[in-house]
C-alpha cells in the first residue's frame, strides 16, 4: 500500500515506453514517467519514489524529492496567495496549499516560512504555519546525549528554538553556538538535558567529555602548527566561529584540546598567540673530563 506525500519503494512491474509501471498494492499501478527514469530496470526490481496527488486528485510517482514530507518541518517560499488561500513552493511542480485556517498569520507572496506538512482530512497534502499546533514541548522518547535533528526556528532572548525530528520544541543556548545558523536550515544536535518540566536543551556537540575526539583536536592543532614554522595566532580567546572555520568544533572543545597539549608540554601559550614546544634532546656524546 503506498503512503501519500512520503518516500516509498515500490516494485518495478514492467518498463513501457512512457516509464515504469510500479505496483502500489491493493491491484493498483502507478506509472513513473520515462523522463525520470535514470536506467534500466528489471521486473522485480525496487525504487524510491514520491507519491504525491495530482490536481484531480489521484495518487502519482516522482524521483523528485520535495523540501519535506508529510510529519515534517520546513523553510518554504510562499509563491501565491489567492482568494482560497497561499500557495508555497516546496520542489514539486504543484504548489503545497496553505488554507487561511492554517496560516499563524496573514501570509505575503515572497515571505519565507515554517511550514508543517501533512494531510488534510480529505486525504490531501496540505501546508500548515501553525507549527505550535502539531509540535509539542514533549520530550517524550528522547533520552539525554542522543542524537537528532534539528530544523532552525526562531531567535529568543535565550537562544534559538529548534525544532527537534520534526516532533518537539528545543532550544539552543545563544552564549554556547559557535557558528551561524540560519531559519530553516537543517542540522545534527544532541539532547544536552531534559529539564523538569519536560522541556529540551539542545547543543550541537554530544555531550560529555571524549578522550579520543580531543586527541583529533589536538592532533589538527599540532599539524595547523608544523605547517606554519611552529606558530599560530589563533587562542582559546579567539572568535568561536572563527575556531569552528578551522578545526570544526567548538570553542569549548577547542580549550580542552589546547589544555591537553600544554599539559603534554607539546606547546607554549603566550600573547601572540599559541607556539609549537620545541623537543629538548640531551647529548648522547660522550662527557669531556
Amino acid at each position: 500500500m503506498i503512503d501519500v506525500g512520503r518516500l516509498n519503494s515500490l516494485e518495478v512491474i514492467e518498463t513501457r515506453g512512457n516509464g515504469l509501471l510500479l505496483d502500489a498494492g491493493q491491484a493498483r499501478t502507478l506509472l513513473l514517467p520515462i523522463e525520470q527514469v535514470s536506467r534500466d530496470y528489471q521486473s522485480g526490481e525496487r525504487i524510491d519514489v514520491f507519491v504525491y496527488l495530482t490536481a484531480s486528485g489521484q495518487p502519482a510517482a516522482t524521483t523528485s524529492q520535495p523540501l519535506a514530507e508529510v510529519g515534517e518541518v520546513a523553510l518554504l517560499e510562499i509563491v501565491d496567495v489567492t482568494e482560497v488561500g497561499a500557495f508555497a513552493h516546496w520542489g514539486l511542480p504543484r504548489d503545497l496549499f496553505i488554507a487561511f485556517a492554517e496560516q499563524q498569520y496573514p501570509l505575503r507572496k515572497g515571505m519565507h516560512v515554517l511550514v508543517w506538512v501533512y494531510l488534510d482530512n480529505q486525504g490531501r497534502i496540505a501546508g500548515s504555519t501553525r507549527i505550535d499546533h502539531w509540535i509539542t514541548d514533549s520530550a517524550t522518547g528522547l533520552e539525554v546525549g542522543q542524537q537528532v535533528s534539528l530544523v532552525i526556528a526562531d531567535q529568543t532572548e535565550l537562544g534559538l528554538k529548534a525544532v527537534v525530528n520534526h516532533n518537539s520544541w528545543g532550544l539552543l543556548y545563544g552564549n554556547e553556538l559557535f557558528r551561524k545558523l540560519k531559519k530553516g536550515q537543517r542540522v545534527i544536535g544532541y539532547i544536552k538535558r531534559i529539564r523538569g518540566d519536560n522541556k529540551i536543551d539542545l547543543s550541537l556537540e554530544k555531550p560529555g567529555f571524549s578522550k579520543d575526539r580531543i586527541e583529533a583536536v589536538g592532533n589538527q592543532i599540532i599539524q595547523q602548527l608544523e605547517a606554519n614554522n611552529g606558530q599560530m595566532a589563533m587562542t582559546d580567546k579567539s572568535p568561536p566561529e572563527t575556531i569552528y572555520a578551522t578545526f570544526g568544533v567548538s570553542k569549548k572543545v577547542f580549550k580542552q584540546a589546547l589544555g591537553a597539549l600544554y599539559k603534554q608540554r607539546r606547546i607554549t601559550l603566550n600573547a601572540e598567540g599559541v607556539s609549537l614546544e620545541k623537543l629538548q634532546t640531551q647529548d648522547s656524546g660522550p662527557s669531556s673530563q
